[in-house]
């Protein structure tokens, strides 16, 4: 359960995180599932940043602390893979079938969304409670604002990458798989493990091995998103 200030991708900002990921699109061609789900997932951020700078938030210290060490996180392992080095378990799927071609773009997006929310958001809440000395109760109010606005992620994803009427055999599976992935479910997951890891903390080894076990758990499931539907 590593950090508790910066990242290693160097962002310590909201605007720094936003920075970075028009950094990462603009480095991506066309079609590339990391690309997909960080267009998104600016657009999110972008949002986020807007509220924030506008004082919206419960407490803006918090939510902009959260939001920063939220986004790092995957930020961090878009620049452990171009650096060559591990990255975490539950990133993997989509940072090594960003090219497939048999993967639709709103499969990158949703594997993307499920890696980062399932794992990255309950660590990144306990990072945050360590970084501004609290418990996760007191982050609950910016925990659901963000969430608030992470919603309009997943109906930018919906309206924005499933096919249309004529795809519609095509879109079968997908159609399917959409609907099995909450957001709604996959935020109250999040914030029950955040509240788990918190108590969890002092016992080092059996934190760790919670981690591990979520992260290797998180990217099963993402792996599967990604199963090809079509050549």
């Amino acid at each position: 359960m590593r950090r508790t200030g910066g990242t290693a991708a160097g962002v310590s900002t909201v605007d720094a995180a936003v920075a970075r990921m028009r950094e990462v699109g603009a480095g991506c061609p066309p079609r590339d599932g990391v690309g997909v789900f960080n267009s998104v997932y600016l657009t999110v951020t972008e949002e986020l940043a807007r509220r924030i700078g506008a004082g919206r938030f419960p407490d803006v210290r918090a939510a902009s602390t959260l939001v920063t060490l939220f986004a790092g996180r995957y930020l961090d392992a878009v620049a452990a893979d171009a650096a060559g080095e591990r990255v975490p378990a539950c990133w993997r799927p989509l940072l090594t079938q960003r090219r497939h071609p048999g993967v639709r773009p709103m499969q990158f997006a949703l594997a993307g969304v499920h890696a980062h929310v399932g794992h990255d958001l309950p660590l990144a809440v306990v990072d945050a409670c360590r970084v501004l000395g609290c418990r996760p109760a007191a982050l609950e109010d910016e925990f659901d604002a963000v969430g608030e606005v992470l919603r309009s992620l997943e109906e930018q994803v919906r309206e924005e990458l499933m096919p249309g009427p004529d795809l519609l055999e095509l879109a079968d599976p997908l159609t399917h798989l959409a609907g099995a992935w909450s957001l709604d479910r996959a935020r109250d997951a999040a914030w029950a493990t955040a509240r788990t890891l918190w108590v969890v903390r002092g016992v080092e080894e059996l934190g760790e091995e919670f981690v591990r076990r979520l992260d290797t758990s998180v990217g099963l499931v993402a792996r599967m998103m990604l199963t090809p539907l079509r050549f």
